[in-house]
């Protein structure tokens, strides 16, 4: 009796365990049978835009399925977001997130409405970007050096823009401030391609700008680059230093741009994604468009993308309590 009682319980158990898993894996092996949105938490026009529309453009004609890119900006990038974690787990709407909504909003924000851990499936870092300071053309100085030492004589006249309370570019700049012991005003914006024009007309003063959205501005001659933010100088702006070289040891930034999908999403889908996204990203047209606006492939694994965002968080988690920074 008890044997045919286990080996019973056993094929309810199989029976069940094969209805749910029949209609994931119909699923999965159906899609995409529609088009796919792409969150991009930020405006049209900055880094966060160009990269996610570039590799939009790519998984449209991987996938057989346009993938729409939807622009939801607000709340340092934590509004789009939370629409894509709180989305249907089909593989039918995708994040672009970056360095700002998920290493640095869950440390900034009280009552941030997700959690990086729980409510989105990693699927692949798609690029990491260098940052770079750039000024107003008409404010008085060549380099770091000289910046500091106008900031110092004049504390609190020098103000910096940034793509919104919480974002990596205002991040950056608090880092900045502490490094170089120098006060300057924030003035927030939703993205930096609000920012930019403003810094042109010398309303702002300074900006620390993803060589992604600030290289076309740079070449032409509207704004002064003074720094990169990486360990090494870029080639795309060989003559500009690094911070570190500028006298500001230990100074590194660089934005990653990952993609994710939301929790439930059918393991087979996220592997498919990641396969599809590694090869969009190091196809020669998309790692050349990615080139020419400072940004690099990588294409990573749901893994390494895990553990990035760990180590990253802990390094801004630290900014933030040495610049007492509170967002509400």
């Amino acid at each position: 009796m008890k044997t045919r009682l286990c080996v019973l319980a056993a094929l309810c158990i199989s029976v069940f365990v094969s209805a749910f898993a029949a209609p994931q894996a119909a699923l999965a092996q159906a899609w995409p049978s529609k088009p796919i949105r792409l969150i991009i938490p930020f405006p049209p026009g900055g880094a966060t835009d160009i990269i996610g529309r570039t590799l939009a453009q790519k998984l449209s004609t991987q996938l057989g399925q346009t993938v729409i890119v939807d622009n939801k900006p607000g709340a340092g990038g934590t509004l789009g977001s939370n629409e894509a974690a709180k989305a249907a787990p089909d593989g039918y709407t995708l994040l672009l997130a970056t360095t700002s909504t998920h290493s640095i909003a869950p440390s900034l924000y009280k009552n941030i409405p997700y959690s990086v851990e729980k409510d989105f499936a990693p699927i692949s870092e798609v690029a990491t970007a260098t940052n770079v300071l750039i000024v107003t053309p008409n404010l008085p100085v060549a380099n770091v050096a000289e910046l500091v030492a106008l900031a110092k004589s004049k504390p609190d006249a020098l103000n910096f823009a940034s793509s919104g309370n919480g974002t990596i570019v205002h991040l950056q700049s608090e880092l900045f401030k502490l490094v170089a012991g120098v006060q300057l005003t924030h003035v927030p914006y939703k993205g930096t391609a609000l920012a930019i024009p403003d810094l042109i007309s010398g309303q702002t003063h300074l900006l620390f700008d993803s060589l992604v959205s600030a290289l076309p501005h740079i070449k032409g001659g509207k704004v002064k680059a003074l720094a990169v933010t990486s360990t090494k100088r870029t080639p795309l702006l060989p003559n500009v230093p690094t911070v570190i070289e500028s006298g500001l040891p230990g100074y590194e930034v660089n934005t990653y741009f990952s993609l994710f999908a939301p929790p439930g999403t059918p393991r087979e889908i996220i592997q498919r994604l990641q396969r599809e996204a590694a090869a969009a990203v190091q196809s020669t047209d998309v790692k050349e468009r990615f080139a020419s606006q400072g940004a690099e492939p990588v294409g990573g694994t749901p893994e390494a993308l895990s553990a990035l965002i760990r180590t990253e968080t802990v390094k801004w988690r630290r900014v933030i309590d040495a610049g007492q920074i509170k967002l509400d």
